[in-house]
């Protein structure tokens, strides 16, 4: 135990504590915008310093050891307060400022063309965007808002769903003219393009449709969506696409749909953020528009 400091590192502390809220090392990494490893080493730190562990580390999960539990409950309330205590005060005092976390793909595609639309709504608050990795399921603990991807199970968070996730297949005019897609077995010996975060959207597709899988010719990988939809631009191969995300291509005409089909993911994408952020009333304001802009009952 380290006897010459009397507290321990606020990294370490709030390493821990999202790690606690996650049961996951990876999940904690993703939320703190560090490797898993970085985490598992500020949890180390931590327990050396208290002398003591804080986990079981099972092989596909942590759990909590008694003592581990309980300061993991005081230090939950214990951020839960300073975050509380900070936005009040940058409400009251500071410049008004809210911090908008979204899929890079959603912000490309549909935020930012809308922006300056509401900029002209609320010319005194500052939005400040960012963006967090594709698959987007976790509400940063430094954000006010967040556009969140999955099935609508986030506790602890208010959310209002938007549109539901649909996939379908895309690819440009020029290949669809020269291969002259109709049927599903059209795709094998075809390149397909795949999403680096969804090796199996294939795979989940056609167990959609109730066909087997495509045999490709040839795969392209790619890590994000805006790399997906702009390969089967090029005509590189066919894509999965996400309708609307990408509504404004087919519009432009630089894609087209490959096969006709659609599939519902079951998935939707959120606005989401925690209740107590509702009650400032820019904050509310930008909920309201989201919904607003966004929302479909399709």
């Amino acid at each position: 135990m380290n006897t010459n400091k009397r507290l321990p590192s606020l990294k370490s502390l709030r390493a821990f504590q999202v790690a606690g809220r996650h049961l996951s090392f990876k999940l904690a990494a993703e939320e703190l915008f560090l490797t898993a490893s970085a985490v598992s080493h500020q949890v180390k730190k931590l327990e050396e310093f208290l002398g003591m562990e804080l986990f079981e580390r099972k092989t596909r999960a942590l759990e909590f050891t008694n003592p581990g539990k309980k300061y993991f409950e005081f230090l939950d309330e214990m951020f839960a307060r300073l975050e509380s205590e900070t936005h009040q005060m940058r409400a009251e005092y500071g410049r008004k400022v809210i911090r908008l976390c979204v899929p890079p793909f959603f912000a490309s595609q549909l935020l930012l063309p809308k922006l300056s639309e509401f900029k002209s709504l609320m010319p005194d608050t500052d939005i400040q965007v960012t963006t967090q990795p594709s698959m987007m399921k976790i509400h940063p603990a430094d954000a006010d808002l967040s556009i969140l991807l999955g099935l609508g199970d986030w506790p602890g968070l208010e959310t209002v769903p938007l549109f539901a996730r649909r996939i379908m297949t895309a690819c440009s005019p020029e290949l669809k003219k020269k291969f002259g897609f109709s049927k599903f077995s059209d795709l094998d010996g075809r390149t397909l393009i795949v999403h680096e975060n969804r090796p199996r959207s294939w795979e989940n597709w056609a167990k959609a449709l109730n066909i087997p899988p495509p045999k490709p010719g040839k795969v392209y990988r790619f890590d994000s969506m805006a790399a997906v939809v702009q390969a089967a631009v090029e005509g590189h191969g066919v894509a999965l696409v996400s309708w609307p995300l990408s509504e404004s291509k087919f519009k432009s005409g630089a894609l087209v749909r490959a096969l006709g089909d659609e599939v519902v993911t079951g998935e939707k994408f959120y606005v989401a953020h925690r209740a107590e952020e509702q009650e400032r009333a820019n904050v509310a304001r930008l909920i309201e528009w989201i919904v607003q802009e966004f929302q479909s009952d399709e």
